[in-house]
């Protein structure tokens, strides 16, 4: 049996919104400089005790290219067809926007070469850091999952996101706005992703309105 689809509205709002929420990141960090609010909360996070090593980079994992892939897994095993192409398409996008825009944008280098003093854990300390490529990715990932989870599962995933952010910032490999700066644009490139392959109107969280007529999905 086929399942209806929809575009919504609030897939549109929250890309309009994330992409702002970019465009400010870019510009804030344009000069190169790590600012003094930013470089508070890095000393912070990145100071850390070392005993906080193991669990943290278990974290980072979440955002390395190929969990797009992972995830793809069980939602193809639950036939989420619209999902797993989300989810493969998060990954070459990724790669564009990433390289191809936001990094030829801004030429930001990593703490290890900006910060005098950031303690490095097994990240670079040199390359362009803006934005955060993990960030993208387990951003992305959130956003693709939200229609398909109840709130509680949603509220797991965002919490993991965010431990995927902060812990970045504790190894060392980014500083703060450059995780915020990846978060909104993975929201983003995930929210318009939806917007093309649509979600299913039942299962999952509530959709809103859609803009236009149900689809069959294939």
């Amino acid at each position: 049996m086929r399942t209806p689809v929809r575009r919504r509205r609030r897939d549109a709002a929250v890309a309009a919104v994330a992409l702002a929420g970019t465009a400010v990141c870019c510009w804030a960090v344009a000069s190169g400089r790590v600012g003094e609010a930013e470089l508070a909360v890095f000393r912070v996070v990145n100071g850390w005790p070392d005993a906080w090593r193991t669990p943290l980079y278990g974290f980072q994992l979440l955002g390395v290219l190929g969990m797009p892939l992972l995830v793809a897994v069980p939602a193809a095993v639950l036939r989420r067809w619209r999902l797993v192409l989300a989810l493969a398409a998060l990954v070459p996008v990724k790669l564009l926007v990433e390289h191809g825009v936001l990094k030829a944008l801004v030429q930001r280098e990593r703490p290890g070469t900006t910060i005098p003093g950031a303690v490095l854990r097994d990240v670079p300390s040199a390359g362009l850091s803006f934005p955060s490529g993990h960030a993208i990715i387990a951003f992305g990932v959130l956003m693709l999952l939200t229609p398909y989870l109840s709130r509680r599962w949603q509220a797991v995933v965002l919490a993991l996101a965010v431990f995927n952010g902060v812990a970045r910032v504790y190894l060392g490999g980014h500083a703060p706005l450059d995780v915020i700066g990846g978060a909104a644009a993975g929201v983003t490139i995930a929210a318009l992703l939806q917007l093309v392959v649509g979600v299913p109107v039942s299962g999952g969280a509530p959709t809103s309105t859609a803009t236009s007529r149900p689809v069959s999905r294939r």
